[in-house]
């Protein structure tokens, strides 16, 4: 609900209808039978505007969902090595890693040393960096390696253009990237929300 004395105006059309009363504008709105909705609540008087608020909500929901569906989702996957790691269980993460690069997607490879395997930090250094020199065809090194506490880490950027897929678990338990909730507008009139896209039509039923 709106609480200020006055508002500026901006009719369906998008033409400027100037400040006028609170209660003028409402007045207005239910003339015309749509609703009067705050797009601009923070403006000196605030903007709204004369709209189907149900109608309104709907194609922002439709639009919504169109941009996610094209949305390039970028994931984020890790690779574990150790010092250690063996020429066959090398071999089999690098083509894991491929896999994830062709997809578009960004590597994290990390070595954590065990023991005092940590004197000797520069070998897991040598590894990470032999480790993007298998995958440099598919990526490119984002940041270098760093030391924290007992693992080494460094981030491979994908050269392949990303594939819009869902984000899911992946083989070494990276996390997916967190959507950014749309901003609600509530409308004057006290009028629910749009209602969802409809259901889509039961298939005919056979002879």
């Amino acid at each position: 609900m709106i609480r200020v004395p006055q508002v500026r105006v901006v009719d369906e059309d998008g033409s400027q209808l100037g400040v006028m009363p609170t209660v003028e504008a409402l007045r207005l709105a239910q003339e015309k039978g749509v609703d009067l909705v705050e797009v601009a609540p923070m403006a000196a008087p605030p903007v709204t505007r004369l709209l189907d608020y149900g109608q309104y909500k709907y194609e922002q929901t439709r639009r919504e969902k169109e941009a996610r569906r094209h949305q390039r989702s970028v994931e984020f996957k890790e690779i574990r090595l150790s010092p250690k790691i063996g020429k066959g269980d090398f071999d089999t993460k690098v083509r894991r890693a491929t896999q994830f690069l062709e997809d578009g997607d960004r590597i994290k490879v990390s070595c954590r040393f065990r023991g005092r395997e940590l004197t000797h930090a520069y070998l897991g250094r040598d590894l990470l960096l032999k480790f993007a020199e298998q995958v440099g065809e598919h990526g490119a090194i984002e940041r270098q390696p760093l030391l924290e506490g007992k693992s080494m880490w460094l981030v491979i950027t994908s050269t392949h253009k990303p594939k819009s897929h869902a984000a899911g678990p992946t083989d070494d338990g990276a996390g997916a990237p967190l959507p950014v909730p749309p901003l609600p507008v509530a409308p004057a009139s006290g009028l629910g929300a749009a209602p969802d896209e409809a259901p889509p039509a039961p298939p005919p039923a056979g002879d």
